[in-house]
């Protein structure tokens, strides 16, 4: 079962789609990375999602309920959320804040401290939340959204604004949390080496629109794969690729052509050195994961 499905969900505000004719569809226990560039529609989606906001047009499934005024208490029950930044009260303790949190969702008391400990804040949870890093902030508010062990947690952009080291600290945890909670988790994120640590799955977004879903392994396989050698004899090197149907390509001082299997690649080698020409270099180029995601949020097409 979908833990959420969208259909056609749709936007607008004067006349402008933010978002337009989404279909997502987010399995339970995945850690689903959505991801597109600032101002994509990723914020305004979620907030969709949560109930926070009505669409124009299409709608929303969450644990197979459609998302409405009458089962948005159903919903939000079993749901955990910190979008944008953290919310708490910087002059009370990281303990306080969350039993302020616990009455207010009904939550196990027991559970304070086993979110403290989750996020790693349980040696300073009597510490003033004012004193906190953003980091520490960061974490607090992911704690707050576990207090009632969420089947479903949303994060958005959690990493905005942290360090590497905070960077690392969120994305570790987040990792953690469908093996910890067993909760399905939608993170949105514009930066695609933090969704590609982390997710199991991904649907990019750009303009408000679907360009690609799946598996990242899948979208890594969108990329394409040559071989590059470098020789003393570039026009011979070629002649010969043409001689055995190979097709091959000169690029600065390089020749190119499409990726072989070690065998294949072996056979051709010894071709060409066995004509007396010498290989200086081997390379196998893949276009990159950030190469990928960056053609799609340029292209109005999908994948």
């Amino acid at each position: 079962m979908a833990v959420i499905e969208t259909n056609n969900l749709t936007k607008k505000y004067n006349e402008s789609s933010v978002v337009n004719n989404l279909s997502i569809s987010i399995g339970e226990g995945q850690v689903y990375g959505f991801l597109g560039p600032n101002g994509a529609g990723k914020t305004t989606t979620i907030r969709m999602i949560l109930g926070l906001i009505k669409p124009t047009k299409g709608s929303v499934n969450v644990f197979g309920m459609k998302q409405s005024s009458e089962n948005r208490s159903k919903i939000l029950k079993n749901v955990g959320a910190l979008i944008e930044n953290a919310a708490s009260y910087p002059h009370l303790t990281a303990y306080e804040n969350l039993k302020i949190m616990r009455t207010l969702t009904d939550s196990p008391y027991d559970n304070i401290d086993k979110v403290l400990k989750t996020v790693r804040l349980d040696d300073v949870k009597n510490k003033l939340v004012k004193e906190f890093s953003l980091g520490m902030r960061q974490r607090l508010g992911i704690a707050m959204a576990l207090l009632r062990n969420p089947k479903l947690l949303i994060l958005d952009e959690p990493t905005n604004g942290l360090d590497p080291s905070g960077i690392h600290e969120i994305r570790e945890l987040i990792k953690d949390i469908p093996k910890t909670f067993g909760s399905t988790v939608l993170i949105s994120s514009h930066l695609l080496s933090e969704i590609d640590q982390m997710a199991t799955n991904v649907g990019v977004i750009t303009k408000g629109s679907l360009v690609y879903q799946g598996t990242i392994e899948d979208l890594r396989s969108k990329g394409e794969q040559k071989i590059v050698l470098r020789t003393d004899n570039i026009q011979s090197t070629i002649n010969i690729l043409n001689e055995n149907g190979v097709a091959g390509k000169i690029n600065e001082g390089c020749v190119e052509m499409n990726y072989f299997n070690d065998s294949i690649l072996g056979k051709i080698i010894d071709n060409i050195v066995f004509k007396g020409i010498k290989v200086y270099r081997i390379e196998e180029e893949k276009t990159s994961l950030e190469d990928i995601f960056l053609n799609l949020t340029r292209k109005e097409h999908s994948l």
